[in-house]
């Protein structure tokens, strides 16, 4: 997958890790990237075609489809963080993040496949989380939602790889975004991440790390689960 020449379409380009990769995207020599969100009006990117879409209403995602119909790289970056633990939390919330995170993209998987198949293969990038695979107290349904949007990553990679296309599911801890204001740990720089990620899709690889704290959850995984949230209840 070259970016080079590609045809990219970014969920949540309005803001955050989604405006860098429009960016990033034009300035590694995309042939057009379309720049969506929900409130298109505040896409701020020069160059980019902007189309308006929310990824939980099925309608609109079919319109971008039909409109984006030479897309060649899928990037699933819009995304939500209510701050809701799931016994006690407003179940409307636990639902946003489970429409917005699994269901919508969903959504755009289920329809961009066919149009990635009718132009060569292509490649999919979901912006998943190191939440992907820890939980924290205060912040559950986001943890939860990303999770199954990571088995969904693992899933779709299966079934697409007849037609193939490239599945690529991206990693990272806090970024520093409009998104992760109310976090007042460390955070890392989204354009690097944005980077990352692309040099990662470039070098066809199935899933990319972005920052040490990443690589540290996934480590954990093997190890008694016990030792981890230890450590983090220390932190």
């Amino acid at each position: 997958m070259k970016i080079n020449g590609s045809v990219a379409l970014v969920t949540g380009a309005n803001r955050g890790i989604g405006r860098h990769f429009a960016q990033q995207l034009l300035d590694r020599g995309a042939a057009k990237v379309y720049a969506t969100a929900r409130n298109p009006q505040r896409i701020d990117v020069p160059g980019v075609e902007v189309v308006r879409l929310d990824i939980t209403d099925p309608e609109q995602v079919a319109a971008a489809a039909a409109i984006a119909s030479d897309v060649t790289l899928l990037i699933n970056n819009a995304g939500v963080a209510t701050w809701t633990n799931l016994v006690k939390g407003d179940l409307a919330n636990i639902r946003l993040e489970m429409d917005t995170h699994f269901y919508g993209t969903l959504n755009m998987l289920r329809a961009f496949a066919p149009v990635l198949a009718g132009n060569g293969g292509g490649a999919i990038l979901n912006v998943l989380s190191a939440a992907s695979w820890f939980s924290h107290d205060g912040a559950n349904a986001y943890a939860t939602a990303k999770a199954a949007e990571w088995s969904l990553t693992n899933g779709i990679r299966l079934e697409l790889a007849g037609q193939r296309t490239l599945v690529t599911g991206l990693h990272l801890g806090a970024a520093d975004t409009e998104m992760m204001t109310r976090y007042d740990g460390d955070k890392g720089d989204p354009a690097d991440v944005v980077r990352a990620a692309l040099d990662g899709v470039e070098a066809d690889k199935l899933e990319v790390i972005a920052d040490e704290w990443s690589a540290h959850v996934k480590a954990s995984l093997a190890a008694d689960p016990s030792i981890f949230y230890t450590d983090l209840s220390r932190s």
